[in-house]
């Protein structure tokens, strides 16, 4: 695939994540990865950042907010999203679950192999700890 070289300076910059509980997740997060707040509008929009600087996760509260179902099923809301966190190895991965548990997410039902483990944030939104 060949290169494109008119392609605009775009960056990811922040990933957004909807709940109708901000604070909560948000404290989940910070908890988890040991990031900081950044910005915060009561209520409405918070995000946190990374120390090393650069990566963001932001949290939007939305009273209407229905989590996914994951595995996805026909019918039921599906995720929109999720991400992916590396750990140090596989010999991580089992104490990085057990960190992400005693924060409060939850070791999702299925899993399908020992190079990455999908978990369910308070909100029900899954995500990786990828080896």
């Amino acid at each position: 695939m060949e290169k494109k070289t008119n392609i605009p300076n775009i960056q990811l910059s922040t990933i957004v994540l909807d709940t109708n509980d901000m604070e909560g997740l948000e404290d989940f997060y910070i908890r988890l990865l040991g990031w900081e707040k950044a910005f915060s509008q009561e209520g409405v929009f918070s995000v946190i950042r990374s120390g090393k600087g650069g990566a963001e996760i932001a949290f939007q509260s939305n009273e209407d907010y229905v989590p996914p179902v994951w595995p996805e099923e026909p019918g039921k809301q599906q995720q929109m999203v999720h991400m992916d966190f590396t750990v140090g190895g596989k010999d991580y991965l089992e104490s990085a679950v057990q960190h992400a548990i005693s924060c409060g997410a939850v070791l999702a039902k299925d899993q399908w192999s020992d190079q990455w483990a999908v978990l369910i944030d308070p909100a029900g939104h899954p995500f990786c700890f990828v080896v």
